[in-house]
């Protein structure tokens, strides 16, 4: 009796010690544009790209946000490798005109057929010589407490598994 119990407890821990851990996930990113012209959006942390060209750029498509100018508030967003001076372009497809092309730091690590983006605050030039300046902040909208167990806890629960092995070995030898 007193043996199904100990395996019971101890499947128990285990499932608790699973069930704590919570699995990982892409994080939702807002991108605030500000400056000679502003638009916001949402995009998942990591994606696949719509289209991408290796060490130059990649492509989403039909992107929904707030692009002021935009025939349908869809936008195409091309975001620039560093080698090829970094930043983006905001381009309305359905209108096939550019509404912002900017130079700046590369807004994301990996590849550009999966690319990761940064979360931070970028300064931003005009890419054609313009004046403009603009500044593009990416905030993570999940960022927050996480649900991991401390590291207190699962010591405890381990210490007290090693506990109760501990009698069970006293009593087989008593």
């Amino acid at each position: 009796m007193l043996t199904t119990l100990l395996k019971m407890l101890r499947n128990v821990a285990v499932v608790a010690l699973l069930c704590s851990a919570g699995a990982a996930h892409a994080g939702l990113y807002q991108f605030n544009l500000t400056g000679d012209y502003t638009a916001s959006w949402q995009m998942e942390s990591t994606v696949q790209s719509d289209d991408s060209a290796d060490g130059v750029a990649f492509v989403m498509y039909d992107v929904v946000g707030s692009f002021p100018g935009t025939l349908l508030g869809l936008a195409d967003l091309y975001f620039y490798n560093g080698e090829q001076d970094g930043g983006f372009e905001i381009y309305d497809y359905y209108n096939d005109f550019s509404l912002i092309v900017v130079d700046g730091p590369q807004l994301y690590s990996g590849s550009e057929f999966m690319p990761t983006f940064l979360l931070g605050t970028f300064s931003l030039v005009d890419s054609f010589g313009g004046a403009g300046s603009y500044t593009l902040t990416v905030t993570d909208l999940d960022a927050g407490p996480v649900d991991v167990p401390e590291p207190a806890t699962a010591a405890m629960l381990i210490g007290g598994l090693g506990l109760l092995a501990a009698a069970r070995k006293r009593r087989r030898n008593g």
